[in-house]
């Protein structure tokens, strides 16, 4: 068989789909640390703290108990009773188990949610810079993302304007993340509550909240969720969040989501027909980190902050770079407008932000996400989920770089 004759057996939907930038630099990054170089990886959205004790414990009682067969498609009930419990503590929500669903992380999540309710044609509002997965899970799902650009100027935030701008007849979704990533803006009551008022005049789009950052919110930013905002959205609301972020879970791979009951419905028949239930072990484990104690947050917290404030201080001492302060998350997200242009010493011309990531891991060894993976320029995505040292190097090693250039 030849290799046009493969290309023509995949469906058209996946020759739309792109892979993972993010993955793809970290995996790059990998290869060049095994091999020896000397590499430090700003890509990967990665706790570097271990698991909490607590929760690695309930996980090997539940092995020792035998919790190893299988679970209800979409989750045990104990977890979801834990998930209602956090949305009433931590959000002043009410839901109940049957509007509750686990999945294989929030991106399953997501993903079950849109190829419930895609049509061909509905459109997915999408605020840009966006997460990398978005745009794609949208197109595999048969719709179209529609992209809604922000700007430095507002924090990289949509404004009401421009949420108006883009809703037609045909949007069935904004997809809406808070903290973000990758620019770690994160929206006040006040401007979650403007965005909504636009929505409750347009009955027919659907909010996809994203949550996953909620417990990286740095004060005086105080974090608030859609449904929690506008009570009137409650059952056109898709609340998402997971354990991989704020408990340092991410190898566990568990997400959950609330909203109404017949779409929960609708994204539980699609995962018993792809992969049934979450890890066993993982949901037991996900019990304790949702219902024990939530220490883990209030020390991890400060350190990450510590972390902002010395990447955000060291990024804007570099020459052509002007990075804002993240309120949220553990990105930021700097623009490279002042080094469009300049060349190294090479003659290699920094024409996009693409090139400099590449450029910047080839000369420093330091690998970054450049911005139009995530849908606006020139910009590049750090992650300062890693120890202090190795920020300070990795963001030294940028400041030499950006001098370099001329």
């Amino acid at each position: 068989m030849q290799i046009g004759d493969i290309v023509r057996f995949l469906s058209d939907s996946l020759r739309e789909v792109k892979p993972s930038p993010t993955i793809a630099i970290s995996t790059l990054a990998a290869d060049m640390k095994a091999k020896g170089q000397d590499v430090i990886g700003l890509a990967a959205g990665e706790p570097d703290f271990d698991t909490p004790d607590n929760i690695k414990a309930a996980a090997k009682v539940a092995i020792d108990a035998g919790k190893t067969k299988y679970t209800a498609p979409d989750g045990i009930i104990e977890l979801k009773r834990a998930v209602c419990d956090k949305f009433k503590r931590d959000n002043g929500l009410d839901y109940t188990p049957s509007q509750v669903t686990i999945s294989t992380g929030g991106k399953q999540v997501l993903f079950n949610a849109l190829l419930a309710t895609l049509n061909t044609g509905d459109e997915v509002i999408i605020p840009a810079p966006y997460w990398v997965s978005y745009p794609d899970m949208v197109l595999i799902a048969g719709g179209i993302p529609v992209v809604a650009p922000t700007d430095m100027d507002h924090n990289y935030k949509l404004t009401p304007a421009g949420l108006e701008a883009v809703i037609t007849p045909k949007t069935k979704w904004l997809i809406f993340n808070s903290p973000s990533n990758p620019t770690g803006a994160g929206y006040s009551r006040e401007e979650l509550g403007a965005l909504t008022d636009v929505l409750l005049r347009h009955p027919h789009v659907w909010v996809l909240s994203d949550d996953m950052y909620e417990h990286l919110a740095y004060a005086p930013f105080k974090f608030c969720t859609a449904a929690e905002v506008e009570p009137k959205l409650y059952e056109r609301i898709l609340t998402v969040n997971g354990v991989s972020k704020a408990y340092a879970m991410t190898g566990w791979r568990i997400g959950y989501a609330a909203g109404p009951e017949v779409l929960i419905r609708a994204m539980g028949k699609i995962q018993s027909q792809s992969t049934s239930n979450p890890c066993s072990i993982s949901q037991w484990a996900a019990v304790e980190a949702l219902n024990g104690p939530q220490d883990y947050i209030a020390r991890s917290l400060p350190v990450f902050e510590e972390r902002r404030d010395l990447v955000v201080k060291m990024l804007n001492q570099a020459e052509g770079i002007s990075c804002p302060t993240p309120q949220g998350a553990f990105y930021a997200y700097p623009s490279i407008a002042g080094l469009i242009g300049k060349s190294t010493a090479e003659g290699a011309v920094i024409a996009n932000d693409e090139i400099f990531a590449t450029q910047l891991l080839q000369h420093t060894g330091v690998a970054v996400v450049f911005g139009a993976a995530f849908g606006l320029s020139p910009n590049f995505r750090v992650s300062y989920a890693t120890s202090n040292d190795a920020l300070i190097t990795a963001c030294s090693r940028i400041q030499e770089f950006c001098a370099s250039l001329s």
